[in-house]
């Protein structure tokens, strides 16, 4: 898909890969719709990307936010090529200390907000097949805890995993649509996650634009050519 004059739609888009996922969308000539529950962050984004970014304050939690905010797409761009479902966190510790709020809100967002902007992007991507024979491309950020269970990130790892059955199954049913789905698991990468999961992360780890570069690899590919799934780590994690 050449980017040139495409739609996006970046879940998670205020900060860390989801701002990354915007600019570099942006910098291919896209228009971005940045979907994120900080007005603040989405703004200093529209201040730096202008027209090419478009701030849509939701809570991807909230199915009838989410429906809002893809009316908001259809209305002001009437398409949409490429949803990155980015927005996602992790609360990790042992499992018989979790508690009621923290798993509640990883399925919420991690699982639950994912499947909501699929499910409403999905129609405006089949009117395109129908038009044009090509739908577009949902990417899931997933993570390498969906593929490896570890110790003290169980619920994490629960929503994650569910993440990787959800594009499989999807990927399957989607793609005679002309919808392309693909699902990346990263590594350690310089964000705020560690800090909000309550954990001290790696000491070397991957750059956010560095994961930008290769989703936008994954969307630029021909047509009848689909990337599912890539993994990807730090080379030297410890540094």
């Amino acid at each position: 898909m050449q980017l040139q004059d495409k739609v996006a739609v970046v879940t998670g888009a205020s900060r860390g890969l989801g701002r990354a996922f915007a600019e570099s969308l942006a910098a291919r000539g896209a228009t971005v719709f940045g979907l994120a529950r900080s007005e603040g962050d989405l703004q200093d984004i529209q201040d730096q990307l202008g027209h090419a970014f478009h701030p849509v304050e939701c809570d991807v939690r909230d199915s009838d936010d989410v429906a809002r905010a893809f009316d908001v797409v259809k209305d002001k761009a009437g398409r949409c090529d490429v949803l990155i479902n980015n927005a996602g966190l992790g609360r990790f510790g042992a499992v018989e200390d979790y508690k009621d709020e923290a798993w509640d809100v990883m399925i919420d967002t991690n699982v639950t907000g994912l499947f909501f902007c699929t499910r409403a992007a999905i129609p405006m991507m089949k009117a395109q097949n129908e038009a044009s024979g090509f739908g577009g491309h949902i990417v899931n950020i997933a993570s390498v805890a969906g593929l490896i269970g570890n110790p003290q990130i169980s619920g994490y790892n629960a929503t994650k995993f569910a993440v990787r059955g959800f594009s499989e199954a999807i990927m399957k049913e989607l793609r005679e649509d002309g919808i392309k789905v693909t699902c990346i698991y990263p590594g350690s990468v310089e964000t705020h996650f560690a800090d909000e999961a309550g954990t001290s992360g790696s000491p070397n780890p991957m750059q956010p634009g560095d994961i930008a570069d290769t989703v936008v690899h994954v969307l630029e590919g021909p047509d009848n050519y689909l990337i599912s799934e890539v993994m990807m780590r730090p080379l030297r994690p410890k540094g």
